[in-house]
């Protein structure tokens, strides 16, 4: 394998590892739940991106054929990341905020962790 190619995998598992690193410190150092989901999503989306990368890399190079698995292991996160996230971020809502101390939604709805407020047409 070229040295620009050993390198460019390097720099993408450095990279990787920086992001992974920088992810755990903010786990753990950060003092709020809403503040400690921010890291690990990043951790995730970021750090094990750039080693899926670096693998689907490695493999092409030195066989010449795409790698799949990597590709679907990189979709699954980058789908289910996001998701995890809203979750906890709305049973954080749930547990510790009151509906009254949440700002006015934009939309007739309402938040969607709260029961949709009566309307006038209800009333009657």
């Amino acid at each position: 394998m070229e040295f620009i190619a050993e390198l460019l995998i390097s720099l993408f598992l450095v990279v990787s590892g920086v992001f992974g690193f920088v992810g755990s410190y903010g786990l753990v150092k950060l003092k709020d739940s809403v503040q400690r989901l921010h890291a690990p999503t990043k951790a995730t989306t970021l750090g094990v991106g750039g080693v899926l990368i670096a693998s689907m890399l490695f493999f092409f190079l030195d066989t010449g054929h795409i790698s799949i698995h990597e590709i679907l292991i990189a979709l699954f996160l980058f789908l289910t990341a996001p998701i995890t996230a809203n979750f906890i971020a709305k049973t954080y809502m749930v547990a510790n905020l009151k509906q009254e101390k949440l700002p006015k939604s934009s939309s007739e709805c309402g938040w969607s962790i709260y029961d949709k407020p009566p309307s006038s047409d209800e009333d009657s």
